[in-house]
């Protein structure tokens, strides 16, 4: 496969999922970055989108890590990332009992949890609390599991450590660390399983520039524009994206 066998239509809706994901690395909007996979799965199959992203989120992390490597949480990177590393094992012993309509459905179900979970009071009832082993596990392996399945960590990565208020540069720093090192170790079973294919790997390669954009317009435009107004755009369309694969995922099952 080339870059001129590859869809148009297809081809557009990937860039845009791209160019969104690497706003949310770049800072600019922090719940964009659950929309790529969901996005993509309205073009393609879910494991290959999930397997298409994959080289992409490992390239806005080398960014990322080079820009913020020595702002991190270490107390909670030692409790999360041997959590995550289990439930990334639980994913790939999983894989063949997990069908389409599943995928589509459980990441519905995260993402819908996720905005209900920024719009209701819960979250603010649990502010300031310290970290936490058992929570930290629980979250941890969910971030890794789901990351697995669709790079959609974000949720229980973010539900976990959002109420310990860290500074933005130390939570971003954290985020960074966490997703480069679970994203490395998703790189073996991704590859023993057969979702990085030549047609993804072609594709993903051909979508660097959409990436690198994405992440030089996130950082220039972070510090001059109104964030709160597109992070709570982002909720909705999140929220709505989730709503049709729920739709889907269970309709596929009816």
């Amino acid at each position: 496969m080339t870059f001129f066998d590859i869809d148009p239509h297809l081809y557009m809706v990937a860039a845009l999922s791209i160019f969104m994901v690497s706003l949310s690395k770049s800072g600019l909007i922090a719940a964009l970055g659950i929309v790529g996979v969901p996005l993509l799965t309205l073009v393609m199959p879910a494991r290959e989108a999930a397997g298409m992203m994959l080289p992409l989120l490992l390239f806005m992390d080398a960014i990322g890590f080079v820009a913020l490597r020595k702002q991190v949480s270490w107390p909670n990177l030692r409790i999360l990332l041997p959590a995550a590393i289990t439930g990334i094992v639980l994913g790939w012993a999983f894989y063949a009992f997990i069908s389409e309509a599943m995928v589509r459905l459980m990441i519905g179900i995260i993402t819908v949890i996720f905005c209900l979970d920024a719009w209701l009071p819960l979250r603010k009832a649990l502010t300031g609390l310290p970290p936490s082993k058992p929570w930290g596990w629980f979250w941890g392996s969910l971030a890794g599991f789901t990351s697995f399945v669709s790079h959609t960590g974000g949720p229980p990565f973010q539900i976990y450590m959002l109420p310990q208020r860290l500074s933005p540069v130390l939570y971003a720093g954290t985020t960074v660390i966490f997703f480069t090192t679970v994203n490395l170790v998703k790189l073996i079973p991704y590859a023993a399983l057969g979702q990085l294919s030549v047609s993804n790997l072609t594709l993903a390669v051909s979508l660097l520039p959409v990436a690198a954009i994405g992440m030089a317009v996130g950082i220039f435009l972070v510090k001059r524009i109104n964030a709160n107004l597109f992070y709570h755009i982002a909720y909705v369309f999140a929220f709505l994206l989730g709503l049709k694969l729920l739709y889907d995922g269970l309709m596929a099952f009816i």
